[in-house]
């Protein structure tokens, strides 16, 4: 008994995978061929994964004109189908990744990657368990303007950030209900959802699942769930890291810890200050931040988000359950210990995300590096490093990077690197209005 055969009012299929900017990309199908399609996969270009954020061919890519345009094998993951409920006829989707002819997987899916990353974690008999929080915006995008959407309870915009407001919560209750109907069927695990700083600015947490794939899976699912969802409640949602100037942009953090053979919190002793491994863990971390920005931060609108005192992290530190820190250790039980990672936007890549995170812990601790003295009180008043100001100095800075390799395959860096040179080229010929109209849906 399959998935469809439980399922038979699905009328059709879509199947895709995620390409370096976490664009879906792939096909229509007729549910008749499903057959098909979960034992021999379906095959388009390995470019198709190499992208612009606009979806046009990168000029000097290799995948392109040089080999032909070649054709790869899409298979599907071991997710298996997840319906689309933001859909109008029945719909599920079928989750791919990329594979060369002779079995190989294709070194510039960014599945792939985090794949990588995690088979070396296996590799030492540790697991690593991750959750995110993802940030995003309602908006009412039908003006020349983007603006709060008026509450479809009083037909009101509500001028001003609702830190924590059951209020703001309430005024968008059926795009909520339908939100959490939506996790239920696609086996997203939401959490709580709370109001956040900025106007229309929500953001709701996903459980820590000991599977970081899944994980990734999940948000990048989830972003296509509300995106979808918002527009069938007359509204646009977006994940773009600053689509308001005067507010606070969209995060998306990351909570880890690693489990040991025997399945125990290997961050965690009866200590305050955790297990040596954390601390190589938290020095991994702050060791990748400067490399690898271009995956915190791969947009050009991502580094108006990172301004001193508008709630992102700036300066490369860590600290005991303190927000103004890059890498913060949460308090609570010290069975609990566990790292969340600040520093990344709405906009990135979940799989690109959670490989740098992770694989940036696996150096601290394959390096058995050590992490300066943790910070206290206001990192922004503090003579720090800094996080990359700029987009193209963390294009140079990923460009010339060891660090970057020692996660990525090179194949995959070389294709991440001409498609943000690229994109930076198209982005300096656009307007301000531009630039949010652009960004605001795709991300």
């Amino acid at each position: 008994m399959t998935w469809l055969d439980d399922h038979p009012d699905i009328r059709n299929l879509r199947c895709g995978a995620a390409d370096l900017n976490g664009q879906a990309r792939g096909k229509r199908v007729p549910r008749r061929f499903a057959d098909k399609l979960e034992k021999d996969g379906t095959r388009f270009p390995l470019s198709v994964l190499n992208l612009d954020i606009w979806g046009e061919d990168i000029d000097d890519s290799p995948l392109v004109f040089e080999t032909g345009d070649a054709d790869g094998l899409l298979l599907p993951t071991e997710r298996g189908y997840v319906p689309m409920p933001w859909l109008q006829a029945p719909t599920a989707l079928l989750p791919l990744w990329a594979f060369l002819d002779d079995g190989t997987p294709f070194s510039g899916d960014p599945r792939h990657a985090l794949a990588r990353v995690l088979e070396r974690y296996k590799a030492r008999g540790l697991t690593p368990v991750a959750a995110t929080e993802m940030e995003f915006y309602l908006v009412d995008d039908s003006g020349k303007e983007i603006r709060q959407p008026k509450s479809p309870r009083s037909g009101k915009r509500r001028a001003g950030a609702e830190i924590l407001s059951l209020r703001a919560l309430d005024a968008f209750d059926a795009f909520f209900n339908d939100l959490y109907d939506a996790c239920d069927a696609m086996n997203i695990p939401a959490e709580a959802a709370i109001s956040e700083g900025g106007e229309g600015q929500f953001e709701v947490n996903l459980e820590h699942v000991p599977d970081a794939l899944k994980a990734a899976d999940d948000a990048w699912l989830f972003k296509m769930l509300v995106r979808g969802l918002a527009r069938n409640h007359g509204m646009a949602a977006s994940f773009m890291a600053k689509p308001y100037e005067d507010y606070a942009g969209n995060g998306l953090h990351t909570h880890f810890s690693i489990l040991d053979e025997d399945g125990n919190n290997a961050f965690a002793n009866d200590t305050f200050e955790g297990t040596s491994l954390l601390q190589n863990a938290i020095a991994g971390c702050l060791a990748g931040i400067p490399e690898l920005a271009l995956i915190f931060a791969p947009h050009g609108n991502s580094y108006e988000r990172l301004v001193p005192g508008a709630h992102a992290p700036t300066s490369i530190c860590w600290a005991h359950d303190n927000r103004t820190a890059t890498i913060r250790v949460p308090g609570g039980s010290f069975a609990a210990r566990r790292i969340e990672h600040r520093l990344a936007g709405g906009d990135v890549n979940p799989y690109l995300f959670l490989a740098a995170v992770l694989g940036s812990a696996l150096i601290g601790i394959e390096d058995g590096m050590t992490p300066p003295a943790p910070i206290t009180g206001n990192a922004y008043d503090q003579n720090l490093p800094q996080v990359p100001k700029a987009w193209d100095e963390a294009i140079d800075a990923f460009a010339q990077s060891t660090f970057a390799r020692r996660i990525f395959d090179p194949q995959l860096v070389d294709n991440l690197i001409r498609t943000k040179r690229q994109e930076m080229a198209h982005f300096a010929e656009m307007t301000p209005e531009e630039q949010i109209d652009h960004y605001l849906d795709l991300v």
